[in-house]
């Protein structure tokens, strides 16, 4: 069996996790607040929502990291807890390119 991983991952995990889904939350206002302005364009909210979705994807990657490195003796709520963020922006891409490819 496998040693247990560092004192805290478990915490650093879900802590930056939770501050990844914060950030992609709070990306999506100013896109679309952007996109619902009629006259206007999306100078003005494009740069803040990738702002946020960028940090969000930052701390993502760090949640994503540990889970994988300790995958094994990490329990079932925290191993899903990590990967979700970074599965969630790995789907989303993965769907805005075949939309683009299709259309």
């Amino acid at each position: 069996m496998a040693a247990a991983p560092p004192l805290g991952t478990a915490q650093r995990i879900r802590t930056r996790a939770i501050w990844a889904g914060a950030f992609f939350a709070a990306s999506v206002p100013p896109a679309l607040i952007g996109f619902a302005r009629t006259g206007g364009t999306m100078e003005e909210a494009a740069p803040l929502a990738l702002v946020f979705w960028g940090l969000g994807a930052l701390f993502a990657l760090g949640a994503a990291v540990p889970t994988l490195r300790h995958w094994d003796q990490l329990p079932d709520a925290v191993r899903w807890l990590g990967a979700a963020p970074m599965l969630t922006v790995s789907f989303l891409l993965s769907a805005a390119l075949v939309a683009a490819l299709i259309a």
